[in-house]
């Protein structure tokens, strides 16, 4: 799936991009520094709407959200890395704003109105099937959302709805006839599955060896720092009553039960002297970090690691400050590792090397293998799909993925999405796992059925094509600046 999502992930934006108000309770994700050009207050401009660094971070958490929820959790910063999701953030923003420039255009705009009927449709704000005022307040407190900032997301949402409903995508009486005959067109075939899993591959230095040869150059060692560093350890003391309940009445609403519900004052006591604390550790983590800077430390242990992702025995955020460490700005600001604070200065960075082939072999081995053996499995299925007895089915179209039972359920569904559209009558289908699927078509048929959801799914493939379309009408018409470096 995620091979597939990377082949594909330009049209999964034009998928999700409509769709983005920001998911309460969904969190945060953040990532590291940046350097700016010369508009240090917007990231990028699209015509005459500027997108600035909190709409950045808050597109990237949402689409982070998003792909860990399709992930069902499986989904970390390697993965969203890979699938370059700082640039997908970016870039569901300018498409976004290509559309509002075109709503600015045709001087729409939503009212107080409309604003109101959408968010009273949220469940997440309802209490007894209705919304709540009070439950709106105390879910967009909880999760860190100004009403102002909430709403101005809601409207430009609604906006950008508004403006694509006054481009509608129709669906015509041919299109629905060539869509009926297509998905009524059913098969009964013979397949047989050949597992990658049952090639044995020789794996001895000989082989594996002269393959490292030819790509050395692939194997990398990472690139780690040396850094000095101070440990700020968290502060425990003791607090009077006043300074209890002066920081209770500045952060009441941030104290409340699993049930959203206020704390009184005793209930939230250790919270309280819990927040004090590690305010205070910061205040003095900031003061031994300015003594740092300024070599005016005293008294201060300093110690010294070498840190990569892989070795790296704090945690993601040090690593993020760290590797944007430069030796004109050394010091790093405390970093927050537990409940204690790390001050970084760093000393040298170590490049990334070529590995020999001992320190690589794990990985050599691990991609040899994999090669030889889809080149083994892909020479038996060309010298044995003509000739091969399998299972036999029914008579399945390409949605009968449920009827395929040895097959994994995307396996089937990939196999069917492309058997469809072969003009052959035999042969054989790669999967993305490695696996391969011989078939024979024995007859062919075509069914007496409708399709009842047809002409949903052909608006909405048009739909998509439409939007692709648009936006690249639009990005001829208003000019994108970019003015964030790394993306």
């Amino acid at each position: 799936m995620i091979t597939w999502m990377q082949r594909h992930k330009k049209y999964l934006i034009i998928t999700i991009w409509i769709s983005t108000i920001a998911f309460v309770g969904a969190g945060f994700v953040g990532w590291g520094q940046y350097s700016y050009g010369d508009k240090a207050g917007a990231v990028a401009k699209v015509g005459s709407v500027e997108i600035t660094m909190g709409e950045l971070q808050k597109s990237y958490s949402n689409l982070y959200n998003q792909y860990s929820q399709m992930f069902q959790g499986e989904f970390d910063e390697e993965k969203a890395k890979s699938f370059g999701l700082k640039s997908q953030a970016l870039q569901f923003l300018t498409q976004q704003a290509l559309i509002l420039n075109l709503a600015k255009s045709y001087d729409l705009q939503i009212s107080d109105a409309e604003l109101l009927d959408e968010i009273k449709t949220k469940e997440y704000f309802f209490k007894d099937g209705v919304f709540d005022k009070e439950i709106y307040k105390q879910v967009l407190s909880k999760n860190n959302l100004s009403i102002k900032e909430f709403e101005a997301d809601v409207k430009k949402e609604l906006l950008i709805k508004k403006t694509l409903q006054l481009l509608p995508v129709q669906t015509k009486e041919s299109e629905e006839n060539i869509f009926n005959t297509a998905m009524n067109i059913a098969d009964k075939i013979e397949y047989k599955i050949l597992e990658i899993n049952q090639i044995n591959i020789d794996t001895s230095d000989a082989l594996v060896k002269p393959f490292w040869e030819k790509m050395k150059n692939s194997f990398m060692s990472e690139i780690s720092y040396d850094v000095k560093y101070i440990k700020q350890q968290k502060i425990s003391q003791e607090y009077d009553e006043a300074a209890i309940a002066g920081h209770y009445d500045e952060n009441k609403l941030n104290f409340k039960d699993s049930e959203g519900k206020l704390l009184s004052l005793e209930e939230a006591k250790n919270k309280i002297i819990n927040e004090l604390n590690a305010k205070e550790t910061k205040k003095e983590a900031l003061r031994g970090y300015i003594a740092y800077k300024k070599g005016e430390l005293k008294d201060v242990e300093i110690n010294n690691a070498t840190i990569s992702i892989s070795n790296n025995p704090f945690n993601k955020d040090v690593i993020d400050t760290v590797s944007n460490l430069t030796s004109l700005s050394p010091f790093s600001k405390p970093v927050m590792v537990g409940d204690d604070y790390f001050t970084f200065e760093l000393v040298k960075v170590n490049p990334s090397q070529p590995k020999n082939y001992e320190e690589a072999k794990s990985e050599v081995v691990a991609m040899y293998a994999e090669e030889e053996k889809k080149t083994k499995l892909l020479e038996l299925a060309k010298n044995s799909f003509s000739t091969f007895k399998g299972k036999i089915t029914d008579y399945i179209t390409a949605n009968d993925f449920n009827m395929l039972s040895d097959l994994k359920e995307n396996e089937a569904q990939e196999f069917l999405n492309v058997l469809f559209t072969k003009n052959t009558k035999n042969g054989y289908i790669a999967l993305e796992g490695g696996n391969i699927v011989m078939y024979n078509i024995l007859e062919q048929k075509l069914l007496d059925k409708e399709n009842s959801d047809q002409n949903n799914i052909i608006a909405r493939l048009k739909s998509t094509m439409f939007n692709e379309g648009l936006i690249k009408s639009l990005q001829s018409k208003y000019k994108t600046e970019i003015f964030i470096e790394g993306l």
